[in-house]
């Protein structure tokens, strides 16, 4: 069985592309973090969501977005342009799951205004 799960936040807008068949692949890159201290390592992975569920998720996986993510992971093998075989660790997601809010725009912190605690009814019932 090849399950995988991790979290990780988006790096740079996905892309989305189309086979010759016409069927839609949305891809996004990411770090992956295992172990800590002086032992944490760092990997990139790509991440391919197939078909309608990438269609459907495509609009919102923009830059720093944080997701969770379960799929099967490959080490895919290709040659580049100059020739060398080059190595691809690649996760085709099965679920993705969108984590925390919205980033916060900066433009937007400076004029908005949390409510104070005199804001609220005193009709709340705990």
């Amino acid at each position: 069985m090849n399950v995988f799960t991790c979290t990780t936040r988006i790096y740079k807008d996905a892309e989305q592309r189309f086979t010759q068949g016409g069927d839609s692949i949305v891809s996004f890159k990411g770090p992956v973090e295992s172990g800590f201290g002086n032992s944490k390592v760092t990997s990139w992975m790509k991440f391919n969501l197939w078909g309608k569920r990438g269609e459907s998720l495509f609009p919102y996986l923009k830059d720093k977005t944080q997701v969770a993510i379960s799929g099967e992971i490959a080490n895919r093998e290709y040659t580049d342009k100059d020739g060398q075989k080059r190595y691809s660790l690649e996760v085709r997601v099965n679920d993705l799951t969108l984590v925390g809010g919205k980033q916060p725009d900066a433009s937007q912190d400076a004029g908005s205004k949390k409510p104070a605690a005199e804001d609220f009814e005193d009709t709340i019932p705990f």
